[in-house]
């Protein structure tokens, strides 16, 4: 066997887990998927990077490897361009697949740091990035209005979507 290949222990899968992401928002058709590799064919980030493959997190899932897929980053590689749900041939709706495995995994505090990283922006400046006078007097060149920070309407939507575990993971890591 190469250093490549690993050896899977099916006595952690969890059997229960498909049907978990099935009751979940966007995971209803979860089990329509026949692993045909549609959406992997005309997915633009499988184009470019061999970590995100949809068939494969979809088999994963229907497998029972939660651990491996909810700890994993491929499941968040999602561009969202829905070129796979137009294409899928049993309207598996991928997207809201990966949405509803996403979600799963934040509930239980599967959260990358990037996303960690711009929540805090988020919180900071109501927007990902700073906007500082140089922006805002480049803008008054194009006779454009200055841009301020919403960081009230962001910080109530935050405050009323942000789950329980986000917030905590935050504080973690503050």
């Amino acid at each position: 066997m190469s250093d490549e290949e690993t050896i899977i222990d099916a006595s952690t899968f969890d059997p229960h887990f498909r049907d978990e992401i099935a009751a979940e928002p966007g995971g209803e058709h979860i089990r329509r998927c026949f692993s045909c590799s549609t959406c992997t064919a005309g997915c633009p980030v499988a184009g470019v990077t061999d970590k995100y493959n949809p068939r494969r997190i979809i088999h994963m899932a229907l497998l029972g490897m939660r651990e491996q897929v909810l700890t994993s980053d491929f499941v968040w590689l999602c561009s969202v361009c829905y070129t796979c749900y137009e294409r899928c041939p049993q309207d598996v709706r991928i997207p809201e697949l990966m949405n509803a495995i996403r979600n799963i995994a934040v509930r239980e505090g599967h959260i990358p740091s990037t996303f960690t990283v711009q929540m805090e922006k988020l919180r900071e400046h109501g927007r990902l990035y700073e906007i500082d006078d140089y922006e805002n007097e480049r803008r008054a060149e194009y006779n454009l209005p200055p841009i301020h920070e919403e960081k009230t309407a962001v910080q109530q939507i935050l405050n009323k979507t942000c789950p329980e575990t986000c917030a905590e993971k935050e504080e973690e890591e503050a």
